[in-house]
């Protein structure tokens, strides 16, 4: 079991969610779709030869972002990442992966 977290901003996070959970992503048990989302505020500075969704190259941009958590099975992660990144508006999503423990 995996656990995927990932920044994206307010206004695309239903989009994108729907997405990673349609790869399979994001099921405990008998429950599917489940998944913990935090607001804050990310930040960037495009660089040259950046194609930014959000701002423009050389400046700091602020965005007002959902960090969006869920489970993964180790089967599915490859496929949920990818449709993460298909889904998500930036060049350069953020995200973590971690390999849980179960005890």
């Amino acid at each position: 079991m995996y656990k995927l977290a990932f920044f994206v901003p307010v206004e695309d996070a239903e989009a994108v969610k729907e997405a990673v959970f349609a790869s399979g992503a994001g099921r405990i048990g008998d429950y599917e779709a489940c998944c913990f989302q935090t607001p804050g505020t990310g930040q960037f500075r495009p660089l040259a030869g950046a194609n930014p969704h959000i701002g423009r190259v050389g400046d700091l941009e602020k965005v007002e972002e959902l960090r969006v958590e869920l489970v993964c099975e180790d089967a599915l992660i490859r496929q949920a990442v990818a449709a993460l990144k298909a889904a998500h508006p930036y060049e350069e999503p953020a995200y973590d992966v971690w390999r849980l423990e179960t005890f």
